[in-house]
């Protein structure tokens, strides 16, 4: 099976934090777990370097777009690279490749007939001499009355033309933009409701959806799909391939979600590979992003390939819920967060992507807070998983010196990780990660309590075969954990496929062998709880 997994792109005006990595992470470890069972992944991602936040940042600090652009996308790079993110390719949409493949799907959306030319009205500031990008004009929404910017309103997620805020400002200079005529490109949106309203029912019986991207998209569908402008007059961005057109660029809306297109179509190239099989029917697809994109993938996207007719439509949507910080709303503009490069040259990935995902906002907010982050490593990454691994390994290494013998593994025990691997591997593919990590996880607290109740130390005098049988089925567990927890906790995983010197890269249970343990050593450190407080103190300092 051929399993095609998009992780949303990021704009490149502004470091990471928590929130961003909580959506994201749920992408790779669907990639790992896909990849341990044999599948062919493709997982790809990249930077937004066209859309209007740089331009704003941009202007702010007096600079060019292509250095703020480049500035971020390389501190994106070096976050999922330490964070032990998997893509195939992680690319950026000011390439000239996204550029070359985006106009290609234009033209063909034109030919088959479902972009049409109109003149509009657009909000223009005399002031900078220029129409405004839907990002630069702010105001209050006409829906719920929330501060909100010209494209959507992020209280109430609903999509919005920059000429229906209420007191509308130029976002440059504060002044009140006035109302020119000019000439766009719309997209049919309207012509595919009815296609929509069937793939979204569909998904909500097949249950590949997450509750709030159907929900969302049901409101959506509900108040009728309208046309939407898909040129803009803008800065920066992919030009349109049309006479006439010059100076206008290929909006968002059909811009940046092709990305996951035109970085299949690259890394096909960089590698000789034919992506067809990741794009048509017969394949898989995740999409992974928070709430707020939730209708560019479920209303925008699979609209255009509808209207391309010849690539297959989102089938799993992950979209998670927001993340809070200590009880409050993450504030960029207030330095209200916990940026990801902060959080990376303190604390160790496999903590960092524990607690997003066992906390993850699948279904609802999820709040992170420094005392439960701290606790967390330290009461279950340290002292439930690493303790057993530890305890176990430095017993053999003392006892048994380091050598592990293969005797028959406890059949109860060999049904039940048979079940767990079918478990958890069914709960990541329905986009389930928390409730996947949490089985694992039980079934550590269980090895804890066999290691307990068979003393292992006491019989060692009196006993020794049953010491050597229970240590043995212990390596047993330890391995498959090392595959079971691959996905979620990479670096733990190879620190114990490296003590034990074996492949442990499979999603079955792995098969015991008669073997040497090698340097075995702690696979985390306690973190001082004093750090607690003065996280947070410098979190009130901001």
């Amino acid at each position: 099976m051929s399993v095609f997994i998009g992780g949303a792109w990021p704009y490149a005006n502004g470091s990471l934090h928590i929130g961003h990595l909580a959506a994201l992470l749920p992408g790779d470890v669907i990639a790992r777990y896909y990849r341990q069972k044999g599948e062919k992944v493709l997982y790809v991602s990249g930077s937004d370097c066209n859309g209007t936040p740089i331009s704003i940042r941009a202007n702010q600090e007096n600079t060019t777009v292509k250095a703020i652009a480049d500035r971020y996308h390389n501190e994106f790079v070096d976050v999922f690279e330490k964070l032990g993110f998997s893509y195939d390719l992680y690319t950026r949409t000011d390439a000239d490749h996204h550029h070359q493949t985006v106009q290609e799907l234009f033209l063909q959306l034109l030919n088959n007939g479902y972009l049409y030319k109109k003149k509009t009205e657009q909000a223009y500031c005399t002031t900078d001499r220029q129409f405004l990008p839907d990002r630069f004009v702010e105001g209050f929404c006409p829906n719920c009355g929330a501060n909100a910017r010209g494209d959507q309103c992020d209280h109430c997620a609903k999509i919005l033309d920059p000429l229906d805020l209420l007191e509308k400002s130029c976002k440059i200079c504060g002044e009140t933009p006035e109302t020119r005529q000019t000439e766009h490109f719309y997209f049919s949106f309207s012509s595919f409701q009815k296609k929509l309203e069937k793939e979204v029912a569909l998904a909500g019986e097949e249950k590949r959806w997450r509750d709030n991207a159907l929900q969302l998209t049901r409101r959506y569908l509900a108040e009728g799909i309208q046309d939407r402008a898909v040129t803009r007059d803008l800065p920066n961005g992919v030009d349109v391939p049309v006479p006439g057109f010059e100076g206008k660029k290929v909006y968002v809306w059909i811009e940046a979600v092709a990305g996951y297109y035109s970085a299949s179509k690259e890394w096909g190239r960089m590698h000789r590979q034919d992506i067809t099989n990741w794009w048509s029917q017969s394949s898989s697809s995740y999409y992974i992003h928070g709430k707020d994109n939730i209708p560019f993938h479920t209303v925008i996207w699979p609209a255009i390939l509808m209207g391309l007719k010849n690539l297959a439509l989102p089938e799993h949507i992950i979209s998670n819920e927001y993340v809070t910080l200590e009880k409050r709303k993450i504030s960029t503009s207030r330095n209200w967060a916990v940026w990801a490069p902060d959080l990376l040259k303190k604390y160790n990935p496999d903590s960092i992507r524990y607690f997003l995902i066992i906390n993850a906002p699948e279904n609802r907010d999820a709040d992170f807070s420094w005392l439960e982050f701290i606790h967390s490593h330290n009461g279950e990454l340290l002292g439930a998983f690493a303790n057993f691994v530890n305890r176990t390994l430095k017993f053999i290494e003392k006892s048994f010196a380091s050598k592990v013998e293969s005797v028959q593994i406890d059949r109860e025990l060999q049904q039940r990780l048979k079940n767990l691997y079918s478990n958890a591997g069914k709960q990541i593919e329905q986009g389930h990660i928390k409730y996947a990590l949490e089985l694992i996880f039980a079934f550590i607290r269980d090895g804890n309590r066999y290691f307990d109740e068979r003393k292992p130390w006491v019989n060692m005098q009196n006993n020794s075969e049953h010491a050597k049988e229970t240590l043995v089925n212990c390596v047993y567990m330890i391995q498959n954990l090392a595959q079971l927890l691959r996905p979620f906790l990479p670096f733990a995983a190879m620190k114990i496929e490296k003590m034990f010197q074996q492949e442990l890269n499979a999603w079955h249970p792995t098969k015991l062998l008669p073997t040497y343990i090698s340097n075995v050593q702690p696979l985390y450190e306690r973190i001082d709880v004093k750090q607690i407080d003065k996280e947070i103190e410098k979190l009130k300092q901001n």
